[in-house]
């Protein structure tokens, strides 16, 4: 009785087994639906040869059934292809339907391959079908007359199926958008042109053709403010200035060292002839004594060597002036 029973409990689990294994290798229940949607699908062939392709089915199938009903035809193979790729099946038949209800011609072969591309191709159809604005940073510029701008513009883009792979994304638009800004800032002759006609800066701007090369095509460039800056020529003719000052300044100490080494050195030399002269002086006595032992000179004429000398100190006392005489009452 037990044996019976054990046996009866294996048949029911290796029969639960058996009906899980096949409702999940063969999905009945997805293969009805698909039927009665349009799509036409043999179980071994299709749906169990997906589960064997490590493919889900009901993705598959589900995104065949959505393009079957928008009036689209694709190919299960191609879908299976390219969810193996690492694409997403979902987003590439939404922007299908999308793009045929809006009359936009994009083939399936073009919307995968912007899938893989790394861009959104459903998002990109909606941005085709109602344009995205994009707002810049504030830019900076100098008109000529030397007083800076800030301008903020919106720029409306719209994408460009055609040119989604390989263009240039929205930041290459902004910076090309700031480029144009701050040419046409720099050109303009004076900053009240500018604040007069801000649209002149969004006319030359888009005629300039700045979405070459990238996945948008720019309909508009709208400037949204305008705002006056900083003077800037003021600030770099005051700094201008405070350089030439410190040059001067360098300048002027430069002659003054020069002036002070000259005197210093005048006095040098003064100091060396009068060093001479005293060394000039210091051998008169010498002579003196030495024309006294030769006999070439008598006491008479020494006496009145002397008489000289006073008499000439005597005159030299007189012509100086009266702070400079020396103090002889002790």
């Amino acid at each position: 009785m037990d044996a019976l029973t054990g046996l009866s409990i294996f048949i029911i689990i290796a029969i639960i087994i058996f009906l899980l294994l096949f409702f999940y290798f063969i999905p009945i229940g997805l293969f009805i639906t698909a039927y009665f949607s349009g799509v036409k699908l043999k179980i071994f062939r299709d749906l169990v040869g997906m589960r064997l392709r490590k493919v889900p089915p009901v993705l598959i199938v589900r995104n065949m059934i959505t393009a079957t009903k928008a009036g689209l035809k694709v190919d299960q193979a191609k879908l299976e292809a390219h969810y193996l790729a690492g694409g997403n099946v979902t987003k590439v038949i939404n922007a299908l339907v999308s793009a045929d209800k809006a009359n936009i011609g994009l083939t399936f072969e073009r919307a995968t391959a912007i899938d893989l591309a790394g861009r959104d191709v459903l998002e990109a159809v909606k941005m085709s079908v109602v344009p995205k604005v994009i707002e810049t940073p504030m830019v900076a510029a100098v008109a000529k007359d030397g007083i800076q701008l800030k301008a903020i513009a919106r720029v409306t883009v719209r994408a460009n199926i055609d040119r989604l792979v390989g263009g240039a994304g929205e930041a290459t638009i902004l910076a090309r958008v700031g480029e144009g800004i701050v040419s046409t800032i720099g050109s303009s002759d004076s900053h009240k042109e500018v604040l007069e006609n801000p649209d002149k800066i969004s006319k030359s701007v888009l005629a300039k053709g700045l979405d070459s090369g990238t996945a948008f095509e720019i309909l508009s460039i709208d400037i949204a403010d305008v705002d006056i800056g900083q003077n800037i020529g003021a600030i770099l003719q005051a700094d201008q200035a405070e350089a030439d000052l410190k040059v001067a300044r360098a300048k002027a100490e430069e002659r003054r060292a020069a002036a002070v080494a000259t005197e210093q050195e005048m006095i040098a030399e003064v100091a060396r002839q009068r060093a001479k002269v005293v060394e000039a002086e210091a051998e008169v006595p010498k002579a003196i004594a030495e024309a006294f032992r030769n006999g070439r000179l008598g006491v008479m004429d020494y006496y009145h060597l002397k008489n000289i000398q006073a008499d000439t100190e005597m005159r030299t006392s007189i012509a100086q002036p009266e702070e400079k005489k020396p103090n002889t009452n002790g």
